[in-house]
């Protein structure tokens, strides 16, 4: 299979101030949060910028990332940000809108400040699984997101530090 390339364009960073972090859309397209209104949740699919490396973008694997997991993992069985495109999704609550600002405001986001910003979807409660597996290495992980904020997260990981 050949290798293709493909142009993908900013459309937002993410900025931290005094309401927050929010998705400060580029200018001239602030008419892209129409219609975002009563959302309480979007994924905001990302760059992870600074961990765009060679090195990142050729690891296949990594050694135990996770205390009860095997001993080598492929990177498409993680969470890592080595990703051979480092494209990352979080999926956040929506806390203000300022359409004519182009500001979304989120809760938080496991992006740096001026980080950019590739697209955003609403979350619709049809994209939730309910009858979906897990290797046992992670099946007592939290099954909400409401649960994930409280979970022992350090205690999960290798080098956490």
């Amino acid at each position: 299979m050949d290798e293709k390339s493909f142009i993908i364009k900013e459309i937002a960073r993410v900025e931290s101030g005094n309401r927050g972090f929010c998705i400060k859309l580029n200018d001239g397209r602030d008419k892209l949060l129409s219609g975002l209104e009563g959302f309480s949740h979007v994924q905001v699919y990302w760059w992870a910028h600074f961990l765009d490396s060679q090195e990142f973008r050729t690891t296949d694997t990594v050694e135990k990332p996770y205390k009860k997991g095997p001993a080598e993992l492929g990177i498409f069985a993680t969470r890592s940000p080595m990703r051979p495109n480092p494209v990352a999704m979080t999926l956040v609550p929506v806390t203000w809108i300022d359409g004519e600002a182009g500001e979304l405001g989120i809760a938080f986001i496991d992006a740096e400040p001026g980080t950019p910003v590739l697209d955003i979807k609403p979350y619709y409660g049809m994209e939730r699984v309910r009858e979906y597996r897990v290797p046992d290495w992670c099946s007592h992980w939290p099954a909400w997101y409401e649960e994930a904020a409280d979970f022992d997260w350090a205690g999960e990981f290798e080098n956490a530090r």
